[in-house]
């Protein structure tokens, strides 16, 4: 029983924080925009038009050069 006059202000401690913590987050505009980190995975903001993968359809569209006669 005495564990009780410790455990139960300890858990309503516990509460208090999570709350504050989750209503800080929420302020500070944590949850603003769900949406836009799971797109910008998708999208690299340094080389918009990935010219790398367009290099490299390019070399693949070009016809093969003649092998190496032996």
């Amino acid at each position: 029983m005495p564990a009780l006059y410790v455990m139960i202000p300890a858990a309503l401690l516990l509460v208090g924080v999570a709350i504050y913590i989750f209503f800080w987050a929420v302020d500070s505009g944590q949850y603003d925009d769900l949406d836009g980190p799971a797109h910008s995975v998708l999208f690299d903001d340094q080389d918009p038009n990935h010219l790398a993968g367009v290099d490299e359809a390019n070399r693949a569209e070009q016809p093969p050069k003649d092998p190496p006669h032996a």
